[in-house]
C-alpha cells in the first residue's frame, strides 16, 4: 500500500520540485523511451542507481557517476540553494546569492557532480570578479533549464502581484542564464505556479499564464495546450526532450495536463526521457502544488519517495524558517 503525505501548497511546491528531480536523476539524460520502459520493468522508474550499462547502445549521455539514489542534480541542488539563501537572508539578495552560487559549484564547494554549459560560464565571470564587481547579469547567453531551477522557493514566497514576481524572476533568472528565451520560458512556467498557489486549476494556470510566454515559445506553448493525451514516446517527439526550454517547457505543459496527480506526473516525465531533472523541478513544483489542494490523499507527494530523498532534512530545516504554510 502506497503513504502519501499531505503539505500546504506552497510548501509542497518547494518539497515537490526537490523530491521530483531526485526520482529521475538515474535515469537523467537517457533519450530512449523503449530503453527506460525495458529498464521501469526490470529495475523500477524512480530513485535509481546510476548506471552507466543502462546508457550502453543508446542515445543517452551518462553524467552522473559517483551518485547514488536519493542524490539530486545540478538543478535540484540550485533549487535547494534558493531555498537556503531565502530561509538565510529573508528576501532575495543579489550579491549573496551570487558569492553562495559561486562557493558551492565552485572551486572548493560542496558540491560534486556534473557542471552544464550556463553554470560553467556563470562560474567563469563570477570567479574572475571581486565580489563587489558582481554584474547583475552575470549569467550565460544560453537557454538551458538551469534558468528554472531556483524559482520554486522564489514563487512559493513570493507574496505580491504577477507583474512582481514576473520581473523579480527575470532579474533572478538573468544571473545564471543571461538570454531572452530562458527568462520568458521561467516567467511562463513560474506564473503557472503561482497561478496555481492562487487557487487555480492547473488547466486556468497555463492559460492565464500565457503572457509571459514570448514570442518563441508562445506558439509551441499553444500547440502543447491544444494537443490530445500523447504516448509518452509521442510526445518526446512532437515537442523534443533536449536541454532547451523551447523543447522541455512544452512537455511540463503537456505532462501536467493530462497527469492525474504527482506520483503519476514525476513517473511520466522520466518515461519520456532527456532532460528529465531539468523538467522536474517546476513540473513537480506545479503538480505538488495542485494536488496538495486536493481532498484525496492519493494526490499527494509518496511518503516513501520523501524518505528517499537524502537532503531532505536540509530542505525541512530551510522550509521552517520561511512563511510558505499559506
Amino acid at each position: 500500500m502506497n503513504c502519501n503525505v499531505l503539505m500546504a501548497p506552497r510548501l509542497a511546491a518547494i518539497i515537490g520540485a526537490l523530491i521530483a528531480d531526485a526520482a529521475a536523476l538515474g535515469l537523467h539524460w537517457l533519450y530512449d523511451p523503449e530503453r527506460i520502459a525495458g529498464i521501469e520493468k526490470s529495475k523500477g522508474l524512480v530513485f535509481l542507481m546510476p548506471d552507466p550499462l543502462d546508457y550502453d547502445g543508446v542515445s543517452g549521455y551518462f553524467a552522473h557517476s559517483g551518485k547514488i539514489p536519493g542524490d539530486s542534480s545540478g538543478y535540484g541542488e540550485t533549487s535547494l540553494l534558493m531555498l537556503r539563501h531565502l530561509a538565510r537572508h529573508g528576501r532575495f539578495d543579489r550579491v549573496s546569492y551570487q558569492t553562495e552560487y559561486r562557493s558551492l559549484f565552485g572551486p572548493g564547494g560542496s558540491y560534486h557532480g556534473y557542471v552544464d554549459s550556463p553554470t560553467r560560464q556563470t562560474l567563469q565571470t563570477l570567479l574572475s570578479l571581486k565580489v563587489e564587481e558582481f554584474p547583475e547579469q552575470s549569467g550565460a547567453d544560453d537557454d538551458q533549464f538551469a534558468a528554472l531551477s531556483s524559482l520554486p522557493a522564489v514563487v512559493a514566497t513570493h507574496n505580491g502581484t504577477s507583474e512582481a514576481l514576473s520581473l523579480q524572476i527575470e532579474r533572478i533568472v538573468r544571473i545564471t542564464n543571461h538570454n531572452d528565451d530562458a527568462v520568458s520560458a521561467a516567467q511562463y512556467a513560474g506564473c503557472v505556479l503561482w497561478y496555481v498557489l492562487q487557487g487555480q486549476t492547473i488547466h486556468q494556470a497555463l492559460s492565464s499564464a500565457l503572457s509571459q510566454a514570448g514570442g518563441k515559445l508562445l506558439p509551441r506553448i499553444e500547440q502543447a495546450l491544444q494537443t490530445p493525451a500523447l504516448s509518452s514516446a509521442d510526445a518526446a517527439k512532437s515537442f523534443g526532450s533536449s536541454c532547451h526550454v523551447q523543447e522541455g517547457l512544452p512537455l511540463i505543459v503537456h505532462i501536467v495536463r493530462h497527469a492525474s496527480d504527482y506520483r503519476s506526473a514525476v513517473q511520466e516525465n522520466i518515461r519520456i526521457g532527456g532532460d528529465s531533472c531539468g523538467r522536474s523541478i517546476l513540473l513537480g513544483a506545479i503538480m505538488a502544488a495542485y494536488t496538495a489542494q486536493q481532498q484525496d490523499n492519493n494526490t499527494a507527494i509518496p511518503l516513501e519517495w520523501l524518505a528517499r530523498y537524502r537532503k531532505l532534512s536540509i530542505a525541512a530545516d530551510a522550509c521552517a524558517k520561511l512563511v510558505v504554510s499559506g
